[in-house]
């Protein structure tokens, strides 16, 4: 949840009176009109930022048509937005995506302003080690520092950077925009993420970013960035943009000599998959074993945690066709596609695993379904073209 809602002005639950949406309307109309004028004219910033915070005070009450009208009206400010506004302007988009809007006209801009503090934070961990002013080696932090004295060392490490004229002569300059893009994507980085993470529970929002090309850019960038800093915590954000949804699965049971072509929906981590394949193969009477318990599938599938804690148990070992192993702490990309399709192994478990049951996004519902089993001679060339499984001890390498 990006944006808590309140009840209305009298006390009870529900949308807003006809007034109270006809301020909404006026609210909005003014936050555009503030986008439009100059913000370096006299009173602009003023007057932007009096409308942001009128808008916020009315979009709490807001119920689900209201912010349904107004969430693509908000979308479409944001490229014009100065920076750490627009953060809180995406944050208000998601919280009417998460009321209703259409997550679709709304996402272009979310997912680029994401892309953007992805940026700008990498760019100020390039630069913070090897700026002047201290001996701070700490990164910081966006809740306590001052931004103003980060964007100050950041212009104090003196470097400048090369642009062409045009006509092939290069020309220096200082980077006080980089600086000013650094400082405002370290900040702002937490609002765009959590805005993000509104829309990308929607699965036609993840469906959209795959086939354009914005979920390889934004993974890149989310996993360079974990591998630089802890200080904004995006795995779940990571897994989240990494769902499959609507995506064909070939699984390969060594052991038997099966084959089975399933299909995935909303998966986000291997825990959870594991779970489904259980359920489809060997409660489906496919395969043998033990079938899950049915508390620990409703949980895989569409169940949120309650308090009450349910254990998983492993079935399987998950395996690439290239004999490395598929770890239940990753997430089904991780499964190679090969002649088109995502092709995994099973093998029977080297040591016994369980874990707590559940999805590791549970905003979003999974699901895992036998599409068909396949022909013994498909089963068999298919199974015959995979590896043997690694050793653990070359598989943990």
């Amino acid at each position: 949840m990006v944006f808590d809602p309140h009840s209305s002005q009298d006390g009870r639950p529900g949308g807003p009176s006809d007034s109270q949406q006809s301020a909404l309307d006026r609210a909005v109309g003014a936050l555009e009109a503030a986008v439009a004028g100059p913000a370096d004219g006299p009173d602009g910033g003023e007057r932007f930022d009096a409308a942001l915070r009128r808008l916020g005070g009315l979009l709490g009450p807001a119920g689900e048509a209201e912010s349904a009208a107004v969430g693509p009206r908000l979308a479409a400010l944001l490229t014009d937005t100065p920076a750490f506004p627009r953060a809180h302007l995406a944050m208000m988009v998601g919280a009417c995506v998460e009321r209703g809007a259409d997550p679709v006209a709304c996402a272009d801009r979310v997912l680029a302003g994401l892309r953007e503090a992805l940026t700008g934070a990498l760019l100020l961990i390039d630069r913070w080690a090897d700026s002047d002013d201290s001996d701070e080696e700490d990164l910081p932090d966006p809740d306590r520092d001052d931004p103003g004295r980060a964007h100050a060392r950041l212009l104090g490490d003196g470097r400048t950077d090369a642009r062409t004229d045009g006509h092939g002569h290069g020309h220096r300059r200082v980077a006080g925009w980089h600086a000013h893009r650094a400082v405002a994507g370290w900040w702002t980085l937490d609002l765009w993420q959590r805005a993000a993470f509104a829309l990308c529970t929607h699965a036609a929002v993840r469906r959209a970013a795959r086939a354009d090309g914005v979920t390889d850019v934004l993974a890149e960038l989310i996993d360079r960035y974990r591998e630089r800093s802890e200080r904004h915590d995006l795995k779940g954000l990571r897994y989240l943009a990494a769902a499959l949804d609507d995506e064909p699965l070939l699984v390969l049971h060594r052991p038997s000599g099966t084959g089975y072509l399933l299909r995935m929906d909303g998966l986000t981590d291997n825990f959870q998959l594991h779970t489904l394949l259980a359920e489809a193969l060997i409660g489906g009477g496919h395969l043998p074993g033990t079938r899950p318990d049915p508390e620990v599938v409703a949980l895989s599938r569409t169940r949120w945690l309650d308090g009450r804690r349910f254990i998983a148990t492993g079935a399987f070992n998950l395996v690439a066709p290239d004999g490395g192993w598929i770890w239940n702490e990753g997430m089904p990309e991780d499964i190679p596609v090969v002649d088109g399709v995502r092709t995994l192994v099973l093998d029977p478990q080297p040591y016994e695993r369980s874990w707590a049951a559940g999805r590791f996004v549970e905003q979003v519902p999974g699901d895992l379904r036998l599409e068909r089993v396949l022909a013994p001679e498909e089963a068999a060339a298919r199974l015959a073209a995979v590896a043997p499984a690694l050793p653990f001890e070359r598989a943990v390498r």
